[in-house]
């Protein structure tokens, strides 16, 4: 059997990485998104709902549907709310009142540390001072980020508030769909979350997001191009392969990877000439990044 094991461990190690890889370009498309005046409403509706449409038609071809049992009602109306839902919306108008998505990015990959906290609180997990050190760096690390940045707007501390409530959220979701995940596939998992979110988001989409509708600019390739990309490659494909790295590592093991986001970010965002980073920044990543692994020393060892 040792044989066997090996390979399925790297497959899921190698999807999460290309989860995380996913994740990090959202923070480009988003970004363009809200360059080009878009609604937050609007974009992120259209996200959750193709995605949905998209893993139902899936599902549906390949015979995978399966209807929700009455006792996970409760948890899956609790998932889709804290995910997509409080994430997305947190997240997104973060991003836009932050206006930097490598600091957006570095803000959620404190994911991790509040994966301590919840397993201390309601799993009564045991912390050590590895961890205290891990969460002391990653916090020295995002605050080098943010002083080097020199540009901070009248709502910046508000984009770090609710960058911080989607980081909550986050592990909230993380919980619930470790409980559901030995009951449902990934796919099905990820498609009752998007379309029942959908369902959550639509009021917001009438009320804000269809406010000075252009059809010519909404409908061009500038915007749909980075919709479609956010709704099947970095919501339908990376979420799949996260419910399946959260099932076989657990909400602990899993959280670490999120420290990796920040760094993909920051690749990308300065490959393609979106931000220029400086010395102190990059040192700021790497501190963060070497403090999220640390504090996730006991987990591993456990």
């Amino acid at each position: 059997m040792a044989p066997r094991v090996k390979p399925s461990m790297t497959l899921i190690y190698i999807a999460s990485m290309f989860a995380i890889t996913l994740w990090g370009m959202s923070y480009i498309w988003t970004s363009r998104l809200i360059e080009l005046g878009i609604p937050v409403f609007y974009f992120v509706f259209a996200r959750i709902f193709v995605a949905g449409i998209i893993l139902f038609l899936f599902n549906t071809a390949y015979g995978r549907i399966k209807r929700i049992q009455k006792q996970d009602w409760p948890k899956f109306l609790l998932l889709a709310f804290c995910e997509p839902f409080i994430y997305f919306i947190c997240e997104t108008v973060g991003l836009k009142m932050t206006g930097s998505p490598t600091l957006s990015a570095m803000v959620i990959a404190t994911i991790p540390i509040f994966s301590i906290g919840a397993g201390m609180l309601f799993f009564k997990e045991k912390i050590g001072w590895v961890n205290i050190l891990g969460i002391l760096f990653s916090l020295v690390g995002i605050m080098m980020v943010v002083s080097a940045k020199g540009e901070v707007g009248e709502h910046f501390i508000w984009g770090i508030v609710l960058l911080l409530i989607a980081v909550i959220s986050e592990v909230g979701h993380a919980s619930l769909t470790k409980s559901l995940a030995g009951n449902y596939s990934s796919q099905v998992i990820v498609m009752y979350q998007f379309l029942i979110g959908s369902i959550y988001l639509f009021p917001l989409f009438l009320w804000k997001g269809t406010q000075g509708f252009n059809a010519e600019l909404y409908f061009s390739s500038d915007v749909l191009y980075p919709i479609i990309c956010l709704s099947i490659l970095c919501s339908s494909l990376a979420f799949s392969l996260w419910v399946s790295t959260i099932k076989n590592l657990g909400v602990a093991k899993s959280s670490i990877f999120s420290a990796l986001i920040p760094v993909v970010a920051a690749l990308i965002a300065w490959v393609l000439g979106h931000e220029i980073l400086d010395a102190r920044q990059w040192a700021g990543i790497v501190v963060s990044t070497l403090g999220v692994i640390l504090s996730q020393y006991t987990f591993k060892k456990a």
